[in-house]
């Protein structure tokens, strides 16, 4: 057979490869969509529903522009004009497709940076004013997120583990994103949060903790499940290609390291679900199906640094205690009086975080080899394995720059914001609940229909609150 009719037969097939994982990951929107309707109250689900959809709509618009070219416009490291800390080219997809770019590589791309908005969204959900949402979302694609995937996910960059250079030679390894991703939404969920204050009513005038749990349980789960489908194309689909053969062998390639990393993914998953379900039983007395979606969701963002270069029994350690990381973080922050409605930041930061640091201690040699395919015969993994400090120095150097990078550009955005008196909204409209206030009407009938025959019950506080 000729060898080009072959290459591109080979093209044909990883291109379908992406393209389908890119569908996956967006519908991980519709999952995050389920998941912050069910986890807010019902006054508020109209909003939040909006919100999601404007991180994805906001954020085609910034990645086009801007955002894959910060993230991905580089010479493929390979020559002096390479910037190791930003991309210079692709603004507006200009000159795409090049050598090393395709349009269905953008689109992966894409779904992956709408869904860090979606992340913080969660974290300042129920007291946020919607114009806030267009300007943080626009902000974190189109700027913020991309320069951190640049570091880690550009063959230039300077935490990348397939770079020229690479940092303590290692470089760090983060394969789809427990610290590019959910790390970086986290800690900017963390500021919008701190500097917007708890929820009124979240504490009572003695600070104790008030339950404010979220209106519906089946969307919740739904969105959960929506959110593990989803995940199939995040980490799985982050190979990129599906036809690569690994060298020294004879039926192994990137479908072997595919198919191994859905494994990964399911077991980290499904065991911090079962150690939330026991844990939170041992410590609230009942059995809590909300909590265990949480704990699930935490081990997905856990194994996602090394779902491809870990073995399947290492991902169940990096379950097993990414839900006492979820669980303890969760117990820090109401002593803290720290309010994030979803969790967020407690979830995909401390769980993102405690990802990096597991994919130091436990990568495989051979898989990292197989993966990240840089010429060389040996190069550092897993410190618990034997692989020396190199990974592990470079796993905790990212967790520093993130959490820095995301806190000196998220930070002072969402306290101009404030400033600005654009960010939260009046405690009336809150007790008012969002979908009346600024949305003019609710999304569940039931509220219309009390609203037909007089003024809903959270209009009613509304009204009282303004003529006290």
């Amino acid at each position: 057979m000729d060898v080009s009719w072959e290459q591109s037969v080979a093209d044909s097939i990883n291109t379908i490869y992406l393209l389908f994982s890119a569908y996956l990951v967006f519908v991980m929107q519709l999952g995050f969509a389920m998941l912050c309707a069910g986890s807010v109250r019902a006054k508020n689900a109209l909003n939040i529903m909006l919100t999601n959809v404007v991180d994805a709509v906001v954020g085609s618009i910034s990645y086009f522009l801007f955002g894959f070219a910060f993230a991905f416009g580089d010479d493929g490291g390979s020559h002096s004009n390479s910037n190791p800390f930003i991309g210079t080219k692709f603004f507006a997809l200009k000159d795409i497709p090049s050598e090393n770019f395709d349009y269905s590589y953008f689109l992966y791309q894409w779904a992956f940076a709408i869904a860090v908005a979606g992340i913080t969204s969660g974290s300042i959900a129920e007291r946020t004013q919607f114009s806030a949402y267009l300007v943080f979302s626009f902000f974190l694609t189109g700027f913020v997120y991309p320069i951190v995937a640049h570091w880690v996910w550009s063959s230039s960059g300077w935490l990348c583990p397939s770079s020229s250079s690479l940092l303590f030679g290692s470089g760090a390894i983060d394969f789809a994103g427990s610290g590019v991703v959910h790390l970086v939404g986290a800690i900017a969920g963390f500021w919008g949060s701190i500097i917007e204050g708890p929820r009124v009513g979240r504490f009572d005038a003695f600070g104790k903790a008030v339950s404010m749990r979220g209106h519906n349980a089946t969307l919740v789960v739904l969105g959960t499940f929506l959110l593990w489908f989803g995940w199939f194309g995040f980490n799985p689909g982050s190979f990129d290609k599906i036809l690569v053969p690994y060298p020294n062998t004879s039926n192994q390639g990137n479908w072997t390291g595919i198919g191994r990393t859905a494994v990964t993914t399911t077991l980290a998953g499904s065991t911090a679900g079962i150690v939330t379900l026991f844990g939170r039983r041992l410590l609230i007395g009942h059995w809590d199906a909300l909590d265990v979606c949480n704990g699930v969701l935490g081990g997905f963002v856990a194994i996602t640094s090394g779902c491809s270069v870990v073995e399947p029994w290492a991902a169940i350690v990096c379950g097993f205690i990414a839900a006492w990381v979820l669980i303890g973080l969760n117990i820090l922050a109401v002593k803290l009086k720290f309010d994030d409605p979803l969790e967020a930041t407690q979830l995909h930061g401390g769980c993102g975080a405690w990802g990096l640091i597991f994919t130091g201690l436990f990568a495989k040699e051979e898989f990292v080899l197989q993966v990240y395919n840089t010429g060389v015969s040996r190069r550092p993994y897993g410190l618990l394995l034997g692989g020396g400090w190199g990974l592990i120095g470079a796993q905790v150097v990212e967790v520093l720059v993130v959490i820095g990078w995301v806190s000196i550009t998220m930070g002072p955005l969402f306290l101009v914001l404030h400033k600005l008196g654009i960010l939260r909204i009046s405690i009336e409209e809150e007790i008012a609940g969002l979908d009346i206030s600024r949305h003019g009407g609710y999304a569940y009938n039931d509220l219309h229909e009390e609203s037909r025959h007089g003024p809903s019950r959270y209009y009613r506080d509304y009204v009282q609150l303004q003529n006290d």
